[in-house]
């Protein structure tokens, strides 16, 4: 473990100087010049498409500048030389985690390490399980990456890069995956490794979190440098918000931009839903609803859950208590062995997917790189692939007005993108689901399950997803929404349910009480999949 700097070290960790990124026509930074100076907490910041995943790939050495040069600790790092940049003390955490999933924790550390030996294998367990104990990592040395929980995973990713004597962290939206108490125990281990002189880099979101934890933020906008590093000390949300967002800032719904920012008191009440005209239906009905357990967690035991047409419902909890479950019974992935289902007035037993988005359902998935899109395919391949569900092969679909159509929607969702032609997996993670929701947010939709619709995405990509739920609900559509922020499900929600351990504990309507809906979590023997890791 990298020890404090000496004192009057005077050489910044990172040092960027005119740095530009260049995908063919598209620059994805552009002169770029920064000083971060070493043993702080740096928070990056900005909206999708901002060039801030880049900047730390450059960092890292894993993406060569057109042009510019990078110090790190005074020392100039070959342009996209990934062993020099390590050598030098650099290493990224990914949003996408990259450890072999059938490696035990303590085989992966002894992988990367320069410790060499013919050991047994409880031997390495042990050396490993002390060394996790001593840097204050919480995870079991003879777990299997496979069956960690999404925290623990990126816990093992950050205790591999310790491993390698980091002396500039870099962490690429680490709070994306988490659930609001594991974001708490992320910052808490961060601040220690900046008590062990290591710099953090950390690629953020939301301007709660950079001020929560930061002590210098560095805002980009369009791959251009607006201001930074500045002390977050005395820095109000609604400033940065603004260096942020720039001149979309005026946009945002007032009540919006306090929510998302953090700007004085939140009433957590929901705006009001328009009154329902005589002859709606509900958009989903379910009744003892049971599922057993299995990839999906906990299962469901004799769910109810009712969604009107032109009703916003939110589904809490601590993940890993029935959320996944509840979203691929409603989808017709995960077969009930009791109780019901309706969608629009129409009951669903053993029908599948296809029959169930003719009825009108449509679905936002919790994992956008794995269940919502196809990475190698094109983005007009991946946003038409929904239109083309259930249609006959005689239907009429050529790819040029697949095309074109799927070109107007992405920049009606103010997608960043190049070409409609260009892969899924080239975009940003923000910009991916922006892709995601002009596929599944349209005219035809009774009932929106939403999963994680806004994780990872910045300011104003997130009000743009509130304003076309809402705009949803507004037509008529029955709104399902899976969330892990409690300020996000009590800003739009109309209703909120909880779920605890596979079953419906409570329901909750505004003015809602946080205390009231975190109690029903815990109370009722909520708990989430880290608390099932072995």
């Amino acid at each position: 473990m990298a020890g404090p700097q000496p004192a009057g070290a005077s050489a910044p960790a990172l040092d960027a100087g005119n740095v530009t990124v260049r995908y063919g026509s598209f620059t994805a930074l552009e002169g770029v010049s920064a000083r971060f100076e070493p043993g702080l907490i740096h928070a990056i910041v900005g909206q999708n498409g901002a060039g801030k995943t880049t900047f730390a790939r450059v960092a890292a050495g894993l993406v060569a500048p057109a042009q510019g040069d990078v110090l790190i600790f005074g020392e100039k790092v070959p342009p996209g030389d990934v062993l020099s940049a390590r050598a030098a003390g650099v290493e990224l955490v990914h949003q996408s985690f990259a450890l072999p999933p059938s490696f035990t924790v303590a085989e992966v550390l002894q992988f990367v390490s320069p410790r060499r030996g013919i050991f047994s294998r409880k031997a390495i367990e042990r050396h490993w399980q002390s060394w996790l104990n001593d840097i204050g990592i919480d995870l079991k040395a003879d777990a299997r990456i496979q069956d960690l929980p999404v925290e623990s995973q990126q816990s093992a990713e950050i205790a591999r890069a310790m491993v390698s004597d980091a002396r500039l962290l870099i962490l690429d939206e680490p709070t994306a995956v988490l659930a609001p108490e594991g974001i708490e125990r992320l910052f808490a281990r961060v601040r220690g490794l900046k008590a062990r002189g290591v710099t953090v880099f950390l690629v953020l979101h939301k301007i709660r979190e950079v001020l929560a934890v930061a002590d210098t933020v560095t805002v980009l906008r369009g791959g251009r440098l607006v201001t930074g590093p500045v002390a977050t000390v005395g820095l109000e949300p609604s400033a940065l918000s603004g260096l942020i967002i720039g001149d979309s800032a005026g946009t945002i719904d007032a009540a919006d931009r306090a929510a998302l920012t953090g700007e004085g008191e939140t009433t957590h009440a929901s705006s009001t839903p328009p009154a329902r005209r005589p002859g709606w239906a509900g958009a989903l009905r379910i009744r003892r609803a049971t599922v057993p357990g299995g990839p999906y967690g906990h299962g469901l035991h004799g769910v109810d859950l009712d969604v009107d047409e032109a009703e916003i419902v939110g589904i809490a909890g601590v993940e890993g208590n029935g959320q996944r479950d509840l979203v691929a019974a409603i989808a017709g992935l995960a077969p009930l062995t009791a109780g019901e289902i309706e969608i629009g007035a129409q009951r669903f037993a053993r029908q599948g997917l296809a029959a169930r988005r003719k009825a009108g359902l449509r679905i936002i998935p919790f994992e956008r790189n794995v269940e919502g899109l196809s990475l190698t395919s094109s983005l007009w391949e991946n946003w038409c692939a929904a239109r083309l569900v259930g249609r006959s092969l005689f239907s009429p679909a050529g790819p040029r007005a697949l095309r074109r159509d799927a070109d107007a929607a992405f920049q009606a969702w103010d997608v960043r993108y190049r070409s409609p032609d260009q892969p899924a997996g080239s975009l940003s993670g923000g910009n991916a689901q922006k892709v995601i929701l002009a596929r599944e947010i349209d005219a035809e939709a009774r009932l929106i399950v939403a999963a994680q619709p806004t994780r990872g995405l910045d300011i104003g990509a997130t009000a743009a997803v509130w304003n076309a739920l809402r705009g949803a609900r507004d037509r008529g559509a029955g709104v399902l929404i899976i969330s892990s922020d409690l300020d996000e499900l009590f800003d739009i929600c109309d209703k909120v349910v909880v779920l605890a351990s596979g079953r419906s504990v409570g329901s909750f309507t505004p003015p809602y009480d946080i205390r009231a809906v975190g109690d029903a979590m815990i109370a009722a023997g909520g708990h989430g999949q880290e608390d099932l890791a072995p």
